[in-house]
């Protein structure tokens, strides 16, 4: 049935998919033939990377434009027939089945597919599936595999934990430096670290609009606006875009335009994407009048412990400062400053079935902050990439209920 309303689009998005464009075709066109590519995790250490003149691809980047254009649904049984477990991270499978079957959303960009690394660098403060997604393609290409073991369900990010992934960063230095052929020029690195920083301070900052109300952006446009964040983190392009951006958004508070006419309602998003359908769920918002105004997964790229007068220190501590690998005193404390900062009259959890490293409703957390709280939730059965998992009837049924349930408090 055609939804009675429309997304709306930002002036600046014509802008931002020229910047994606170009960043893809300088990692995988006819000129990249001669640059040296490292594959990062989203939250590895990717100013070290373009310090030392890396052309630097994420993955996950892949991942989720496989699960938005729905594709991952067809390749994720190539990765199980080779010997990943459905089970595990859907962007892993669906990767390694894009691989394995040839197939990218990057072809009608006419282009190859993603490039092919000489060096994978991971970063465990996300999860285990990072390491042994980057290990099958290391034993692929016969290339190096190198990381940060982060400790994962931290409580306080104490002295010991930013020493030792600070020195598991720093011994990443020789092994790059040789493959880049290039020596690191600390200089360099905090000029990089310096830009990454501003890129996060206007992330932030476009993420924080939507504290006004009625809000000028929502969790769905954030997922679309955050690709600068995610791969271009440490560039000046990243930079030039969110300033547009940001001032786009500071005129639509003041000509009082809302991301959702008629704003009644406001949510705040735990947990990952439903790539597949972000549409959907955004119309069907959007029809119940609901803003969903924040989310755990859009801060996700806020790094503001990056110091570049203490560049090792500063990316151990903002890497693992993520909400992700945090315990669930820290989580819990992060939400509530967010439901009472964005005023969220609910919670909506995503129980990702291949992603319970980012899925937080298994463990009663929702029941316990509803009780600090005093705002409801709905928990969703979903995941990432693979809509087998999702039923789009009964999650419709479900919000729809949901809405009525706050309609009437």
């Amino acid at each position: 049935m055609p939804s009675s309303v429309e997304l709306k689009d930002f002036a600046a998005s014509k802008k931002m998919r020229g910047v994606m464009g170009q960043y893809f075709m300088e990692m995988m066109g006819p000129e990249a033939a001669d640059k040296k590519i490292a594959w990062c995790t989203s939250v590895g250490p990717a100013e070290l990377l373009r310090a030392l003149g890396f052309e630097v691809y994420f993955p996950e980047n892949h991942g989720a434009m496989l699960g938005a254009t729905r594709m991952a649904t067809d390749l994720i049984p190539e990765a199980n027939a080779r010997g990943f477990s459905p089970d595990i991270c859907s962007y892993l499978t669906s990767d390694i089945g894009s691989y394995l079957k040839g197939e990218s959303p990057f072809n009608k960009m006419k282009l190859p597919g993603p490039p092919k690394a000489d060096v994978l660098v991971f970063n465990t403060n996300q999860c285990r599936d990072v390491k042994d997604w980057f290990g099958f393609y290391a034993r692929e290409w016969d290339v190096p595999c190198i990381g940060v073991h982060t400790p994962r369900a931290i409580g306080e990010v104490d002295d010991a934990i930013i020493t030792s992934v600070a020195k598991q960063i720093e011994a990443l230095v020789a092994p790059l430096e040789e493959i880049s052929g290039e020596k690191l020029d600390l200089d360099k690195l905090k000029e990089v670290i310096t830009l990454s920083r501003r890129c996060t301070e206007l992330w932030k900052a476009v993420l924080e609009t939507a504290a006004n109300a009625p809000s000028p952006i929502t969790f769905f446009d954030g997922t679309i606006q955050m690709g600068p964040a995610v791969v271009l983190r440490g560039a000046q392009e990243a930079i030039d875009y969110y300033e547009i951006l940001l001032a786009e958004l500071k005129q639509r508070i003041a000509d009082g335009v809302g991301a959702v006419d008629g704003e009644k309602h406001r949510i705040y998003w735990e947990g990952m994407p439903i790539w597949g359908k972000l549409k959907n769920l955004a119309l069907q918002f959007m029809e119940l009048k609901t803003a969903v105004v924040a989310s755990t997964y859009c801060n996700s790229w806020v790094f503001e412990a990056l110091d570049p007068d203490k560049p090792f220190e500063g990316m151990a501590r903002a890497y693992s400062e993520i909400f992700i690998c945090r315990s669930d005193g820290p989580k819990e404390a992060y939400m509530e400053r967010m439901i009472e900062k964005f005023k969220a009259d609910g919670v909506f959890y995503h129980n990702a079935k291949t992603c319970p490293n980012n899925s937080n409703s298994s463990y009663d957390m929702p029941q316990r902050l509803q009780g600090k709280t005093g705002k409801p939730f709905v928990i969703v059965d979903g995941d990432l990439n693979d809509l087998r998992l999702y039923s789009e009837e009964q999650t419709r049924t479900n919000i729809e209920a949901f809405i009525e349930q706050l309609s009437q408090d």
